[in-house]
């Protein structure tokens, strides 16, 4: 096994995953504190890099995109001390911390572990029930419902309809975007039939935030709905396309009301369907045998 421990946290490696678990130093981001103990399996890593300094070093780990939902969804927008894929390495064990770069690489080449992107999520996410409070309000998460509720500071129009519950089955995604600057940051679920028109300061689906302390721990309960939504590069069921010789004898939905004119036209359309090829004879026949029984 190779590990190293230091102030920021643990890394071990057996061979098959990494153990990380982050460390108690004042340092360590609140997420990485939340988050816990993480096991990476050798599957989800493309690769691993430790960058030396004059006060400290640094061990990284690359993750093949879409292995991991936290990754997905905070789009490398993560600062430095909430990231659970670095880890400070002091200058007495820069030895160390080459060893174990060096043991992962040679366990990724030895198992040819594809770079590409996965198609399914090879992290759990963030474990249940998930709860934080930032910005304007709190936002839970249970595994079948997302539900948000507003503080004093919350907009009026948005608090006065009370606390929000989202079924799972509503949301088609989740932003979560920290604040920038004089931009306000947010967490904003995108819930079916209901588009974005407002900021997050007004969207009732949407948590505001100012960019304080507590905001990146918004990056748990996002990660925690996404592991839970179809993965994004996964394979998508091809669309249904219209059988044209089921429906040929059926009258356009354009001149249903018609009657005769309406029958008459699908009579033209079955013969042009016919002279393109998209009608067999015997299918033509049968086609127009029944639009002409309607006339």
């Amino acid at each position: 096994m190779a590990e190293i421990i230091q102030k920021d946290g643990t890394w071990a490696f057996d061979g098959d995953a990494l153990r990380l678990t982050p460390g108690r130093d004042k340092n360590v981001g609140l997420l990485r504190r939340e988050l816990g103990e993480l096991i990476v399996p050798l599957g989800a890593l493309t690769g691993v890099s430790f960058e030396q300094g004059r006060k400290s070093g640094r061990l990284r780990l690359r993750l093949r995109a879409g292995a991991d939902p936290l990754l997905h969804v905070t789009g490398g927008r993560l600062a430095e001390p909430h990231d659970p894929y670095q880890l400070t390495v002091e200058p007495d064990r820069y030895g160390v911390a080459e060893y174990v770069a060096d043991e992962v690489r040679n366990a990724l080449l030895l198992d040819g572990v594809s770079p590409e992107p996965a198609d399914g999520y090879l992290l759990p996410g963030p474990s249940l029930p998930v709860s934080a409070s930032a910005g304007d309000g709190t936002a839970g998460f249970d595994g079948e419902r997302v539900r948000l509720e507003w503080n004093w500071k919350t907009e009026e129009a948005k608090a006065s309809a009370g606390p929000r519950t989202i079924p799972l089955a509503d949301i088609t995604g989740v932003e979560w975007q920290p604040a920038a600057g004089l931009e306000n940051g947010h967490l904003r679920f995108l819930v079916r039939g209901a588009p974005v028109t407002a900021p997050a300061k007004y969207d009732p689906n949407a948590v505001e935030l100012w960019g304080f302390r507590r905001d990146p721990l918004m990056a748990l309960v996002a990660a925690a709905v996404q592991a839970r939504l179809p993965h994004p590069s996964a394979p998508r069921p091809p669309a249904a396309e219209p059988d044209v010789r089921q429906d040929a004898a059926r009258p356009s939905e354009k001149g249903a009301g018609d009657g005769h004119d309406a029958l008459l036209r699908r009579l033209r359309e079955l013969g042009e369907l016919h002279r393109d090829g998209v009608l067999t004879d015997e299918e033509f026949a049968l086609a127009k045998r029944a639009v002409l029984k309607r006339l």
